[in-house]
């Protein structure tokens, strides 16, 4: 009777185990079919930029494809707009269904790489409570956050040697890396930003 019981529990497991190399297989072949899908002309994953994540990771923005992307871009010693946007942020976020969630991703580029280093943008993740795997921060060199300030028509511009005039500007990108929707503004209506994101989180 002991016997019988251990090999149902081994064929249990073994059960499991199968289950859970094939979910592995489904992940990385949907992956790598998404990698030979041309990408449209207009996405962002075009660009050949490395930047550096808060956790210290150079990755290429083409790793994000699959999600649907909402992006600012901010400094970390900002005491102006960027403290609303990263609030404006935040509150889609929440208003944004759980399941829809899943399949996005906020991120926030630093204009200013000189100071905003991994560990610092580390820091201010969890200051403001944004240290889950669906919050990143980017940091990259003075020339692809140029470039990629141009791709969004953002505004910058250093005024001293702490601070910048800039654009406040939330971006959404679909899955495949192309603009879909901008707002403008701070503490401005965000239905439409919501609204997008669930149309693309489909």
């Amino acid at each position: 009777m002991k016997l019988y019981k251990i090999v149902i529990v081994l064929v249990f497991f073994m059960g499991l185990s199968c289950k859970n190399d094939t979910e592995e297989k489904s992940v990385k072949q949907e992956q790598a079919t998404l990698e030979n899908q041309e990408l449209p002309e207009m996405s962002i994953y075009n660009l050949p930029s490395t930047w550096t994540t808060q956790d210290g990771k150079d990755i290429e923005l083409k790793e994000l494809r699959g999600k649907v992307l909402v992006m600012v871009m901010i400094y970390t010693s900002c005491k102006a707009s960027c403290p609303r946007l990263v609030a404006d942020m935040r509150e889609i976020q929440k208003k944004v269904p759980a399941e829809k969630n899943e399949d996005v991703k906020y991120v926030f580029v630093s204009i200013d790489p000189e100071v905003d280093s991994p560990e610092r943008l580390k820091a201010f993740a969890k200051e403001n409570q944004m240290d889950s795997n669906q919050w990143l921060f980017l940091r990259g060199s003075k020339e692809n956050t140029q470039e990629f300030a141009a791709v969004l028509a953002f505004n910058y511009k250093r005024i001293s040697p702490m601070d910048f005039s800039h654009s406040n500007i939330i971006s959404v990108f679909d899955k495949e890396g192309v603009l879909a929707h901008q707002k403008e503004g701070l503490g401005e209506d965000d239905s439409q930003v919501i609204k997008t994101i669930n149309e693309l989180a489909d």
